[in-house]
């Protein structure tokens, strides 16, 4: 996500804090290559015009080029004007510093309506299913409601769906029902459940048309609809933000959300949409995975791509993934330095629930992309499931007592796994530099040692 654009700017940006003092020179060619990164990152022309337009007339101030540090100033200015180019601290889930995950808010209503509306193979009905999971971490609960009867297959995916996260599906034969029909049936069907939300999944073109336009507008009529959030493939770039022009003059849309943001390395129509159509992005779709939405917040999301990371949406990660009790648990391993390989998978497990370590990696303050791809390299995603393969082809007494694994144990453990004994050695060699880690962190409970420990 943004990976061209994030490491375009950070460059400009270092080349620009090296020098001691700025003049407006100086200025004036950074912010025309950054005009020229957001083109190249299919950026709108007018939105990357006015953009620089305002950072160029913050920046040739004489607060900032007094300043001790006028590099890093122009560097607050960009992540203050990339936060309002996105949508400012008022779009989805609030400024950072709001607590919990918000994105859509229920109504006064006994049932809240929620109306997805989109291109065909934009993700409408993927993403019906992680929005009632995002609502359901907030104890929301909801009703899918399968009111995409062009698709042939958009029924039985959202019951697939709806019956692999336990969500209710409510639908109704094709042949002899209508999309305004189901909708409105699915309406009173969530009224009789008690559930929070109805989110209708709606039918799909490949390009906008009049008789699609026609049947949204119906079954917005039918249910009126607390939210109309338009599911856009940020893959297709500019046409994006026309799509989106398009659906809000027909339906008047509440809300966007960005599917396969993990995408695009561009990223230009996330940050035009917004201000060319006046909707706020609420969510974006960063994988496959039924928990691959995130609440949109533009001042986090400004902070990615400035290279700042996103140290907020990576503590709720962790907060989610990681179970309380286990961590307690492991908190009284590591104090008793009894940590074994049954812990070193838990804790595999609990990283992979947090969303692929690219994702992750990207959100530490500091991880530019050449330090990702390295990392990433070290430690795949291939290699974290070969890991899992090895320790689950071992006995229990093995995992518990790795120390015990011989040449003969080794070998068994290899044909099991699939893997070579060199991987099983591998592996043993990097658990027991964490037991050793482990220890040390056991004997050293004063914060000061432990940063001395890591070499800080």
């Amino acid at each position: 996500m943004f990976e061209n654009l994030t490491e375009r700017l950070t460059g400009i940006f270092n080349r620009l804090s090296s020098k001691g003092r700025l003049t407006d020179k100086d200025i004036d060619e950074a912010l025309s290559m950054v005009r020229r990164s957001l083109l190249e990152a299919d950026v709108n022309f007018r939105v990357a015009r006015d953009f620089v337009a305002r950072v160029k007339e913050r920046a040739q101030g004489a607060e900032v080029l007094e300043s001790l540090t006028p590099g890093q100033q122009v560097v607050k200015i960009v992540h203050e004007e990339l936060t309002e180019l996105l949508g400012g601290s008022a779009t989805g889930g609030g400024p950072s510093t709001s607590s919990g995950r918000t994105g859509i808010t229920l109504s006064s209503q006994p049932v809240s309506a929620l109306m997805l509306v989109g291109l065909q193979g934009s993700g409408k009905t993927t993403t019906a299913a992680k929005v009632a999971l995002e609502q359901r971490k907030q104890g929301h609960r909801s009703l899918l409601i399968a009111a995409d009867l062009r698709r042939p297959a958009a029924i039985q995916q959202l019951e697939t769906l709806g019956k692999q996260l336990d969500i209710p599906v409510y639908s109704e034969d094709p042949k002899s029902s209508t999309a305004v029909r189901v909708a409105r049936n699915g309406l009173a069907r969530a009224a009789e459940l008690g559930v929070n939300w109805a989110i209708v999944d709606t039918g799909g073109r490949l390009q906008i048309d009049d008789e699609l336009m026609e049947e949204l507008e119906d079954i917005r009529a039918a249910v009126n609809p607390h939210e109309t959030l338009l599911v856009v493939d940020a893959m297709t770039g500019q046409d994006a933000v026309n799509t989106a022009e398009g659906f809000h003059q027909r339906v008047g849309l509440t809300g966007l959300i960005m599917s396969k943001m993990d995408g695009d390395a561009r990223g230009g129509a996330a940050l035009s949409i917004t201000r060319v159509t006046g909707v706020p992005i609420k969510y974006m779709g960063v994988g496959e995975r039924p928990d691959g939405l995130e609440v949109f917040h533009p001042d986090r999301l400004a902070s990615r791509i400035l290279a700042m990371g996103d140290v907020l949406t990576l503590i709720e990660r962790a907060q989610e993934a990681v179970d309380e009790q286990k961590a307690k648990e492991m908190e009284r391993k590591i104090r008793q330095a009894s940590f074994d390989l049954n812990d070193f998978l838990d804790q595999l497990q609990s990283v992979k629930k947090m969303g692929s370590l690219d994702q992750i990696m990207e959100m530490i303050p500091g991880m530019g992309n050449n330090a990702r791809k390295m990392m990433s390299g070290d430690l795949d995603e291939t290699k974290l499931k070969r890991i899992e393969a090895i320790i689950h082809s071992m006995t229990p007494d093995e995992r518990q007592r790795p120390e015990i694994i011989n040449g003969s144990r080794r070998r068994r453990i290899s044909r099991g796994s699939g893997t070579t004994p060199q991987d099983i050695n591998q592996l043993l060699n990097q658990f027991k530099q964490t037991q050793k880690l482990v220890r040390q962190m056991s004997r050293s409970r004063n914060p000061a040692n432990l940063m001395k420990m890591f070499g800080r």
